[in-house]
This record gives structure tokens, sequence and C-alpha cells, in this order.
């Protein structure tokens, strides 16, 4: 009887140990998970510091006791510290007792995730600074909020997650600065877009400083963070979060001579194979190949990871699988606004090769005279020459971000910008107007190409 061994307990590897249960019902799995839960949203955790999620088991999609009850023993609060490919076995600590012990594999699937960046700079493991990945560290900001009360938060960062937990410390009516190196939040937009998404973060009261590095986090003389130092002076803070990304954790693989790829991530094969013979990774951990670009990226998302682990639990059960690729897919929400993008701004167009244009076009939610219609603004890329749409932006309030999906749609199907403007999308006044803004987009730059 073969021998599955599961590296990490969230959404790829338990993903994966659960698919190959149902396929295989004799197959010996065992997972190892170095926290004490598995299988939550990490996307959730700015909604629970809000308030807006009650309590960080809401966030839990299954427990450890619920896999092990279905069929997929995993030990918690043990921690898989070497790989040995050659002799098939991997190196395992009990983080409670320290113990060490070696345990066998016929096949191996690394599911470790990804790692928040945090700055190497004075004070940055000061008490109040917080990374925010992991239910751990949802928790701890948490608990630190509960107890501290903190009048005035910042957020290093205007990615993804900087916006969201900008949000969230606005919720608790906490006075935020967002601090972001770059002149725009949001630098998987196009600028344009970005300016918009930075007028929207002022127009909710959230003070910006664009275009500005943290040099260093000032500490109270109990060791509390008092401030977040720049430049241009010194921000106060009683609390402050890291929305700086994150990058994946491979050092387990790279330490077991398993390939990493040029973007940091863990090299697989369509059908999320490693390097080493019978090893498999998969979520955050990995590199994925962009459908578009043809190179290959690291995309830290739940969507992502749950896909690969199927992928890997069916190969690994005698079927065959693939993972398609992406195409950059993301959405977030800023308050009243939402801000999602997909398949290649014009900068990532050109980077690519493609001779592309582009045209933004403002437009309203809903049929303009229908009450709650708010504005709407759509930008679509696309190629000269054959017409193929290459990317989409959208920004706007209710309604908004999830017509994303359906140029994200087109783009993954190669459609001409052309038939996209053509395409039956359902019509009426409380929801859209007449002409839906993305068939408005897929027109105008259609008319370009």
């Amino acid at each position: 009887m073969s021998r599955l061994v599961v590296v990490g307990g969230d959404a790829a590897g338990m993903t994966a140990a659960a698919t190959a249960r149902r396929r295989d019902r004799n197959l010996e799995i065992v997972a190892f998970e170095r926290s004490a839960h598995t299988s939550y949203s990490a996307c959730g955790l700015p909604y629970f510091i809000s308030g807006l999620v009650a309590d960080a088991a809401d966030l839990i999609a299954r427990s450890p006791a619920e896999h092990r009850a279905l069929g997929v023993p995993v030990q918690t609060r043990h921690e898989v510290i070497a790989i040995d490919v050659e002799a098939k076995r991997v190196r395992v600590r009990d983080l409670d007792t320290a113990d060490e012990r070696d345990e066998p594999f016929d096949v191996l699937v690394i599911g470790t995730g990804a790692t928040p960046v945090r700055p190497e700079l004075p004070g940055a493991q000061a008490a109040g600074v917080f990374g925010i990945q992991t239910i751990e560290d949802g928790i701890a900001l948490h608990d630190w909020i509960e107890r501290e009360h903190p009048r005035q938060a910042v957020v290093v960062g205007g990615g993804y997650i900087g916006l969201e937990m900008a949000e969230a410390m606005k919720h608790l009516d906490v006075d935020v600065t967002l601090i972001e190196r770059h002149d725009q939040p949001m630098g998987t937009l196009d600028p344009d877009m970005g300016e918009l998404v930075a007028d929207a973060l002022r127009g909710i009261g959230i003070s910006l400083r664009l275009g500005t590095d943290v040099s260093s986090f000032a500490t109270r003389p109990d060791g509390r963070v008092r401030a977040v130092v720049t430049a241009e002076g010194e921000i106060p803070a009683d609390v402050v979060v890291l929305g700086l990304g994150v990058r994946p954790n491979v050092e387990l693989a790279r330490h077991a001579g398993i390939t990493i790829g040029d973007r940091g991530g863990i090299r697989v094969d369509g059908a999320m194979r490693t390097s080493a013979a019978d090893v498999y990774a998969a979520g955050d951990c990995v590199e994925s190949w962009h459908r578009l670009s043809g190179r290959h990226v690291v995309v830290a998302l739940g969507t992502h990871a749950n896909k690969q682990g199927r992928v890997v639990g069916i190969n690994v059960t005698g079927g065959e699988a693939s993972f398609p690729g992406v195409i950059g897919t993301a959405v977030t929400k800023v308050c009243a606004y939402e801000v999602a993008r997909t398949g290649l701004g014009e900068r990532e167009a050109a980077d690519a090769g493609f001779d592309a244009v582009a045209v933004r076009v403002d437009s309203t939610t809903r049929a303009g005279y229908y009450p709650g219609s708010t504005p709407i603004t759509v930008k679509m890329v696309a190629e000269r020459g054959t017409g193929r749409l290459l990317g989409a932006q959208i920004i706007g309030q209710e309604g908004a971000a999830k017509r994303i999906d359906v140029a994200a749609t087109a783009i993954w199907n190669e459609m001409r910008a052309a038939d996209v403007a053509m395409l039956d999308l359902a019509y009426a006044p409380p929801y859209s107007p007449v002409w839906d803004p993305v068939l408005v987009g897929a027109r105008k730059v259609a008319e370009l190409v």
C-alpha cells in the first residue's frame, strides 16, 4: 500500500489529501501542519479584524477533527524540518515536546504556503507591529486591538492586504495612514486606475503617503511601537500592520535540492510535479504559468491553491489532471469601493511583447435613472491587429467588481474584443444600463484595433 505524506495543512495540502482520499480509500495518508489550525480562509482575516466576522473559528472551513473523520489523519503542531528525496523520508518535529522522528513516504506533497514580507528595519519586531498571513496572526492583532484600543493605525504597503487592512481599521473608527513606497496604491493596476483608488481611499478619510519609504519603527520605553519613521518625519502609530505582500515559503524544498524558479517559487509542471521524483507541490509556494505572458508568476490566492491541490490529489491516485495556468484575476474592496483586474494592464502587455491599445470608459452600475446607480470606470486592453482582449480593470461601488468575471472568461478563451462587445449579457435597470459597462469598454477598444 502506498503512503502519501502532505506537508502543510491549509488549502493546497488538505485539498490534495482530501481528493486523494475520495479517489482511493486504501491509500495511507498523513498530513503535518505546524500550527493548530487547518483549512482556514486567510483572505477573511481583515473582516475578522474589523468585526464583520465575529469569530476566527468562522474562517475555518474544516478543522483537524473533521479532516480525521473523513479519513485524512492530520497531525497539528508538527513541523516538517527536512526532506530527503533520495531516501524518501521527512524529518518531523513535534512542537509541543521537541521530539523528532523520520516519516517515510512513497509520494510527497509540499504545501508550505507563503510567508509575509517583514522589513529588516529597526523596531520591526516591536510590540504592536503585525504581519497578517496566518489565523494566528489575525488572532494576535485582534486581541491587541481589543486590549489596547488604538486610536492611530499605520498600514505599510498599498497592495491588496494593505487596502483591506486599512478598511478594517477604518471600520473600527481608527485614524488610518497608509504608506506606499510607489507613487500609487495597487501597483497591479495601470497608473490612471491606481489614481482612482487613491482618490477613493482619501474619500473615506484614509491619509495616503505615496512615494514614501519607511526607515524604522520608533518605540516607547516599554517596547511598544509609537511611530513609523520616514524621510518626511514620524507618523504616530498605536498599531502598525505590514501589508508588504508575501513570498513563497520554499526553504524546505530548496534545502532538499528541489528546483526553485526565477520568481522565487517551487518550479512545477502542469501536473504539479517538482524536479524530484514522486514529489508534488501546490499553493502559494509554487510558481504558476501565466497564460498571456507565457512567463512564470507567483500568485498567492486560495482559489489557485485549491485547484492545484485537486490536480495533485487526482494525479497521485493514478488519474490525469493538469493545472491550466493563471491570468491574474483579482478583486478587493475598500469600504464602498470595489476594485478588480484581470489579464494584462498596459504596462504588462507591452512588457510581454504585445502591441496593445487601451481605453477607459465611465458608466454607471445600474440604469442612470434607477435609484442607487453609482459611477463605474472600466479599462480594457486589447492586442492591435488581432483584436484579442488582453486585460480589464474595473473600479466602482456596489455591483462593479464582479463584472470582471465576464472579462476574465473572455480573456481565458482568447476572445476578440469585438466579440465580447456583442455578448448576450443580462439586462434590467436595477442591475445594468442597457449597454453594460463591460460591453461598452470592449466595443470602444475594438474600435482601436
